[in-house]
């Protein structure tokens, strides 16, 4: 069944729009329906070539706003690759979008860190993890960055994160590209905190893009309302940027830390269930959070200083 949602989150990013910090937005309505790549200059293939066997199609199948989405697909052979048009070297900058992975299925994107001229093949520099929603195909609703070697995915994971099934749900990335460290953000829950860029031997050129490939047989993610930000556009311009923290290490063992500017005024551990299971409210700079007590598992750590709050994914 086709499922339209109202386009009341995408209000805020084109509300945007008259922000030079906005570099573009695209929700997917502009398009005939069909192959993408040859209808816009930031979507291209992996190829290179126009409507060639890794071309990813506009559908109305899906929709988060208006009627269409591109999907990728499972037939191993889709990728799609969504450019940054400034291919920016410096700074802080935001790559966000929609996407819809039904129960069973999954999804894949990576970042590239170098850019090929259009016309021909594109040359792999992938950096910024292998990040995968559902790797083995009997993990609804689980994602990881993989990196398992070649013949054995799906086995070692630097992070993991969770996203909801059958519904759209909003990633952020956020590029630090200065210090080649990245977050993601899943709904505004903060699952990764500086991760490395590092893959392999590859040297971070330029924020080249995002590559949606058909990792798995059971690939089906659909994208929509891209939004490209110089910037991070979790905070906005001038949000919490006085009240950024960090929290390490992630996983814990019995103390938690919170690294911060400010004092840290409430701190709150939710189970995946939702259930408050520990709360603290230090009201010191950088407080560290005894959780000793904690069962092995996965937590929501929200973290309030000032106005601001911000929530972080811990396992222990």
């Amino acid at each position: 069944m086709k499922k339209i949602y109202v386009l009341a989150l995408l209000l805020g990013a084109f509300s945007f729009t008259s922000n030079a910090q906005v570099e573009l937005t695209d929700d997917l309505e502009s398009y005939n329906l069909g192959a993408i790549s040859a209808q816009a200059p930031q979507w291209r293939t992996w190829g290179g070539v126009d409507g060639g066997a890794d071309e990813a199609n506009v559908v109305d199948d899906e929709a988060f706003s208006g009627l269409q989405s591109v999907l990728i697909p499972g037939n191993l052979a889709t990728d799609l690759m969504l450019l940054v048009p400034s291919a920016p070297t410096s700074g802080i900058y935001t790559i966000q979008f929609m996407a819809y992975i039904p129960q069973g299925k999954g999804g894949y994107f990576n970042m590239q860190a170098a850019l090929t001229p259009e016309g021909s093949p594109w040359v792999q520099a992938l950096m910024g993890g292998n990040v995968f929603f559902n790797c083995d195909g009997n993990s609804g609703g689980f994602g990881a960055i993989d990196q398992s070697p070649a013949g054995q995915e799906c086995t070692i994971f630097s992070q993991t994160f969770t996203y909801p099934e059958d519904q759209w749900f909003k990633v952020d990335c956020v590029y630090d590209l200065d210090n080649e460290t990245w977050d993601m953000f899943i709904d505004d829950v903060q699952f990764f905190f500086a991760e490395p860029f590092a893959f392999n031997t590859q040297v971070f050129i330029e924020l080249a893009g995002l590559d949606f490939y058909s990792a798995t047989a059971h690939n089906e993610m659909y994208i929509d309302d891209v939004v490209l930000y110089n910037g991070n556009i979790t905070v906005g311009v001038d949000e919490f940027s006085d009240n950024k923290f960090s929290v390490y290490p992630n996983p814990v063992k019995d103390m938690l830390n919170i690294k911060s500017i400010n004092a840290v005024d409430n701190v709150i551990v939710y189970d995946i269930l939702g259930k408050v299971v520990l709360q603290e409210n230090p009201g010191t700079i950088s407080p560290a959070i005894n959780m000793s007590n904690l069962a092995s598992g996965s937590y929501l750590v929200k973290v309030t200083i000032g106005d601001s709050s911000k929530t972080v994914k811990i396992l222990k």
